[in-house]
């Protein structure tokens, strides 16, 4: 009852927030600061991007990224399950299959021989076509299409609240956990040794991450989700020399990249999950060469 009450009180500063927003942006001399759209979906990137570059400096570190990758698409198959279902709004369908998933996971690393990529692709191939196959049958694949490229423009304002606790939920959990996982994420065998349940923690954090995927898929789309994980925090592993320092722009890089992005993307008519993606990438490409020119320990 207290979560509850907590998150009824968050909402309604959530909602106070919004307006006070709505306030500044209304002071920048921008044609696009005037559209409630560009309002909405600028506040969305502030609240995802810096989640998004967290999570991916330990998908990064863990090689986890063609995990992340099985995570989005699995929504397709999300989808389906909630029209079988009956189920008005999808998200939630697709959040309770990428627990389920995340969790099978990890249950299978132990139990197979196989490489992780081998247990990752059969996962997918899984997903995916169960996903394909239920749409199709239902006559619903291009209704659904939406979430392949997803729309950041079409956010309402209690979709922003709920980013808004997301986002805090995640760095109250980062601050708590974050080291933890980084030690884990060095050596398991050195984490559980100091009597750390890794598999525990490998686990709550993959939920987390799929919690935060299908969330985030309905504004960036499916194809690309992974991509901006993964960019930021690979584009800052390529200088940085410590753990702030890898955490701090990767941030940095995210936060950046989807607010030049989502602007370009209003005067190029383009979609604004791929237009981000692509500044991420010119990141990427800037950060290799500075790793190459930083002299070397």
């Amino acid at each position: 009852m207290e979560c509850v009450y907590v998150v009824f009180r968050l909402t309604g500063r959530g909602k106070d927030m919004i307006e006070a927003w709505y306030s500044v942006v209304n002071f920048l001399p921008f044609e696009w600061a005037h559209y409630g759209f560009m309002k909405n979906a600028l506040l969305a990137i502030l609240f995802t991007t810096p989640v998004f570059a967290v999570l991916g400096t330990m998908v990064v570190s863990n090689r986890m990224a063609f995990f992340t990758d099985v995570l989005g698409h699995s929504a397709l198959a999300g989808i389906a399950i909630g029209i079988i279902c009956g189920v008005h709004d999808p998200t939630w369908t697709m959040i309770v299959l990428a627990i389920a998933l995340a969790v099978l996971v990890n249950v299978f690393k132990g139990m197979t021989r196989a490489s992780m990529d081998t247990v990752l692709g059969v996962f997918l191939a899984f997903m995916v076509a169960l996903g394909i196959v239920i749409l199709s049958r239902q006559g619903g694949f291009v209704k659904y299409t939406k979430y392949l490229i997803g729309d950041i423009l079409a956010i309402s304002p209690q979709e922003i609240i709920w980013l808004g606790i997301i986002f805090l939920f995640v760095f109250v959990y980062w601050y708590f956990a974050g080291n933890v996982l980084i030690l884990t994420s060095v050596s398991s065998s050195l984490a559980r040794s100091r009597q750390i349940r890794t598999f525990l923690v490998e686990t709550c954090f993959t939920i987390l991450l799929a919690i935060v995927v299908m969330i985030s898929i309905r504004l960036v789309g499916i194809l690309i989700i992974n991509s901006l994980l993964v960019l930021p925090a690979a584009a800052s592993r390529n200088f940085s020399r410590s753990v702030q320092a890898y955490t701090f722009w990767a941030v940095i890089f995210s936060v950046s990249s989807g607010i030049i992005g989502l602007i370009t993307s209003y005067y190029w008519g383009t979609a604004s999950g791929a237009t981000i993606v692509l500044f991420s990438v010119g990141w990427y490409v800037l950060s290799v060469l500075a790793g190459r020119c930083m002299p070397r320990r």
